[in-house]
């Protein structure tokens, strides 16, 4: 394992400016990298900073042992990130990194640390259905037909048997801490949480998005955004209004959408 310094070097990708006067922090989506985030800085403010994270077991990451609980994943990101939340800071999290984002929120209240000023999470049914995820505990070729029923994986992924064997373990890793991370701690957060659910995605439909709500006694707002489970290009333009929008608001907006 690498030593701490060199984990968080590693574990997390700046992109834009490292100061502002809020951060964003984001958390990428099941057998992702931090790299789906890279052109987000040229659209949000100059003020906010964009640090995402890279979980291991892929890219630079790839000689890493990928985490398959959540447990020991947070912990993880509790030390690595606990330095550069110094800055007011809010979360955003795609289907897996929803579910990480929030469980990391949990932590920090457990620790006596801060709060994020908002989370912001997409593609990922809300956390007290307890809905069965797919493709964790399925052979390769049921997780590579989970991959192709998502969208979203590059044609070449499929094409070369290569590129496959690097990229499911890590897949299958991180599918497995959503399927294993249990019920969210209670009580629920008190901060603002805004929901993104695409209007084709069939694991996390509109109507499994919604409880959400229940992830959060503080407002509370879900859209539904152009796409599946990977929004479209306005669908993520979208998004990062909202996100714009939600940095740069002083007074939190109502509940809404539950």
């Amino acid at each position: 394992m690498p030593d701490l310094l060199t984990r968080r070097e590693r574990a997390l990708r700046w992109f834009g400016p490292t100061t502002g006067r809020v951060r964003l922090v984001c958390f990428h989506y099941a057998g992702g990298t931090a790299s789906m985030f890279r052109d987000w800085p040229e659209r949000l403010p100059e003020d906010v900073s964009l640090v995402a994270v890279q979980l291991p077991g892929r890219d630079t990451r790839l000689d890493e042992q990928p985490h398959d609980r959540m447990g020991p994943l947070v912990a993880e990101l509790v030390d690595v990130l606990s330095p550069v939340l110094d800055t007011p800071f809010a979360f955003y999290g795609h289907s897996m990194g929803a579910r990480v984002s929030l469980f990391l929120a949990h932590a920090l209240r457990a620790l006596g640390g801060p709060d994020p000023l908002s989370l912001f999470v997409a593609s990922s049914a809300a956390p007290a259905l307890m809905t069965r995820v797919r493709g964790w505990d399925e052979s390769d070729d049921g997780l590579v037909q989970y991959l192709r029923d998502l969208g979203g994986t590059p044609p070449i992924v499929f094409e070369r048997p290569d590129l496959l064997e690097l990229f499911l373990p890590a897949l299958r890793a991180d599918l497995t801490v959503v399927a294993t991370a249990g019920a969210p701690p209670r009580p629920a957060l008190t901060v603002p949480l805004h929901v993104f659910s695409g209007a084709d995605d069939v694991e996390a439909s509109a109507e499994r998005m919604a409880a959400w709500s229940e992830e959060t006694s503080g407002p509370f707002t879900h859209e539904v955004v152009k796409g599946g489970h990977f929004f479209t290009p306005e669908g993520t333009t979208h998004v990062l209004n909202r996100i714009r929008e939600g940095l740069a608001t002083p007074g939190p907006p109502p509940r809404s959408g539950g």
